[in-house]
C-alpha cells in the first residue's frame, strides 16, 4: 500500500465526493506525478519555471476550470479545490500558477469585463494560449492595498497609467495584465471607489516586468517587479464593472480559497515522505515507525491533515450554495497553510538529517508554504479579518 492510500484509507473522503469531484482529483494527481514530480527538485534548484506545462495544464481544463463558458470547464467548487490540492502536492508553485491564472486574471475578466474582453481573453487563456497576471501589490504598499500610488489619468479618449507592482506573479510571461489603478477623474469614482482595473497588454510600450532574483522560496515559479511608465490605453480597457477595492478583493477571495485545499496538498506530500520514512529507515534494530513517539507524530499530523480538507470541503460546499463568506475563507487560508507548515517542520524530525536534502519534499514544501502563508493575505490580516467579523470592531 503506497503512503497515500494509507492516508486514504484511514480517512475515507471518497465517500463524501461526487464521481465527477472523484475524477476531477484523480486528473490532476496523475499529472501532478506524470508531469511535475518528475522535474521539480530540478526545477527547484535551477529556479526554471517549465513553459510547456501550460498548454497541457490547459488542454487538462484546469485553467479557469471554475468559470462558466468562453471554453472553461465550468466546474464546481470543490473539484477546483481537490485539483489544487493535488497540484500543490506536487508544488506550490503550479497551484499558483494555476490560482493566478484562473482564480484572479480570468476571474477579474469574467466577473467585472465587458463581453469583448471576455471573448478577446478567456478562450485563449483557458488553453493556455495567452497567459495572464494580476497587479495589485506595491512597494510600499503590500497588506494595505487602500495606499494604492499606481495612478490612472484620461488624456483626451485614452488611459495613461504610471506607477510600480511588486510580487506579481507570471508578469515577465504574460500576455495581458489586470492592473489596478486609482483613476484621477471624479466620473470614475471618489474616495476608495475610485480604485479600477485595467487590462494592459504587456506589449503596450511602458510596461516593464522583471523576474525578481534572490528567492528561496517558490523558485520553480514566475514573481516580478512590474514598473507602468505613461502607459496608454484605449477608453475600453478598463474593466466596467469593478469599481473600488471590491473589484481585486472578489478575486483574491478566489484565490484563497484555492490556497485552502492547497495547503494541504503540500502537507499530504510532507506526511506522506514522514510514513516512508518511518517504515523504510530502522534505528536500534527496528523501524522508527515502531517507536511510540514516531507514531504520536504521525497521528498528530494526520489529524490536522484531515481537520483542514474537512474544513476546505465545509467551505466548498458553502461556496457552491453561494453562502461562503470572506470571513469564512479567512478561516480557512489562516488555518490550512498554519497547520501545513507545521505539518511540515514535524515531519522533518522524522527524516532526520535527510530530511534537509531533496532526497524528500519536504524542506521544498515549507520554504514554499513561507510564501503561501504570506500572499493573499498574511496570518495577521487574516487574523483581523476574524477579529471584526467576531467583535464588530475594526482593528486594521
Amino acid at each position: 500500500m503506497t503512503d497515500v492510500s494509507r492516508i486514504d484509507a484511514v480517512f475515507d473522503l471518497d465517500g463524501l465526493l461526487t464521481p465527477e469531484e472523484r475524477d476531477w482529483q484523480q486528473r490532476a494527481r496523475t499529472f501532478a506525478r506524470e508531469r511535475i514530480l518528475p522535474v521539480i527538485d530540478r526545477d527547484f534548484e535551477q529556479a526554471h519555471f517549465r513553459r510547456e506545462l501550460i498548454g497541457e495544464l490547459g488542454a487538462a481544463g484546469f485553467l479557469g476550470m471554475h468559470l462558466q463558458a468562453y471554453g472553461c470547464a465550468g466546474a464546481g467548487a470543490v473539484s477546483y479545490g481537490l485539483a489544487c490540492l493535488e497540484l500543490e502536492a506536487g508544488d506550490s508553485g503550479w497551484r499558483t500558477f494555476v490560482s493566478v491564472q484562473g482564480s484572479l486574471a480570468m476571474s477579474a475578466i469574467a466577473k467585472y469585463g465587458s463581453e469583448e474582453q471576455k471573448q478577446q481573453w478567456l478562450p485563449r487563456m483557458a488553453t493556455g494560449d495567452a497567459v495572464g497576471c494580476f497587479a495589485l501589490t506595491e512597494p510600499q504598499g503590500g497588506s494595505d492595498p487602500a495606499a494604492m500610488r499606481t495612478v490612472a489619468r484620461r488624456d483626451g479618449d485614452d488611459w495613461v497609467l504610471d506607477g510600480d507592482k511588486r510580487w506579481i506573479g507570471l508578469a515577465s510571461i504574460a500576455d495581458v495584465a489586470v492592473v489596478w489603478a486609482r483613476v484621477d477623474d471624479p466620473a470614475y469614482g471618489e474616495g476608495a471607489r475610485a480604485v479600477r482595473g485595467f487590462l494592459v497588454p504587456t506589449s503596450t510600450p511602458g510596461f516593464a516586468a522583471t523576474p525578481i532574483a534572490g528567492k528561496l522560496s517558490m523558485r520553480a515559479s514566475v514573481q516580478c517587479d512590474v514598473s507602468l511608465e505613461a502607459v496608454r490605453l484605449p477608453a475600453d480597457a478598463i474593466l466596467p464593472g469593478a469599481r473600488g477595492l471590491s473589484g481585486p478583493f472578489g478575486c483574491l477571495n478566489e484565490a484563497r480559497y484555492g490556497i485552502v485545499w492547497g495547503a494541504m496538498g503540500a502537507a499530504r506530500s510532507c506526511l506522506e515522505a514522514a510514513i516512508e520514512r518511518s517504515t523504510s529507515r530502522e534505528v536500534f534494530g527496528r523501524p522508527i515507525g515502531a517507536a511510540q513517539l514516531t507514531q504520536a507524530k504521525l497521528a498528530d499530523m494526520f489529524v490536522e491533515l484531515e481537520k483542514g480538507i474537512l474544513l476546505a470541503l465545509h467551505l466548498g460546499r458553502l461556496k457552491e450554495r453561494g453562502a461562503l463568506t470572506p470571513a469564512q475563507i479567512s478561516v480557512g487560508k489562516l488555518n490550512s497553510v498554519r497547520e501545513a507548515l507545521a505539518i511540515a517542520h514535524q515531519a522533518r524530525t522524522i527524516l532526520g538529517g535527510d530530511g534537509i536534502t531533496d532526497a524528500f519534499p519536504v524542506m521544498r514544501h515549507a520554504a514554499n508554504l513561507e510564501s503561501v502563508r504570506t500572499y493573499e493575505g498574511t496570518d495577521e490580516i487574516h487574523q483581523l479579518i476574524l477579529g471584526r467579523a467576531l467583535t464588530d470592531l475594526d482593528a486594521f
